[in-house]
């Protein structure tokens, strides 16, 4: 499973991830920091990732395009509370990584993961 961070992601979920198993890189890594929403998802669909990112811009494209990939996990709650909410990211990577493999959104909170196939 390789995850994508988006920018708004702080750069210490990429270790909190790999040291939990996950392949992880963050955007600027591979590409222009200012980059729009639409090259992110391209790369993010040309490489297999899955993009994990506090942006609902990333939902609402898949639901323009009606495509299949790439998978997209938003969180939805604060990302600087990094402990509490690395574990939800991973439970949820677990949990759901063939509707991932397959195309989906999951949108978690301090509460509760919910999920969407695609396309939308």
């Amino acid at each position: 499973m390789k995850v994508l961070l988006d920018m708004n992601i702080p750069l210490k979920y990429t270790a909190m991830l790999t040291t939990r198993g996950i392949e992880a890189r963050r955007w600027s890594e591979v590409g222009a920091p200012n980059a729009k929403d639409v090259e992110i998802m391209a790369y993010a669909r040309d490489n297999d990732y899955i993009v994990l990112t506090c942006d609902l811009d990333f939902g609402a494209l898949l639901s323009l395009t009606h495509d299949q990939k790439p998978s997209v996990v938003q969180i939805r709650a604060s990302v600087h509370q990094a402990e509490r909410v690395i574990g939800l990211i991973v439970t949820a990577l677990f949990r759901y990584r063939d509707e991932l493999e397959a195309g989906a959104v999951i949108s978690i909170d301090l509460k509760k993961a919910r999920i969407r196939l695609l396309p939308l």
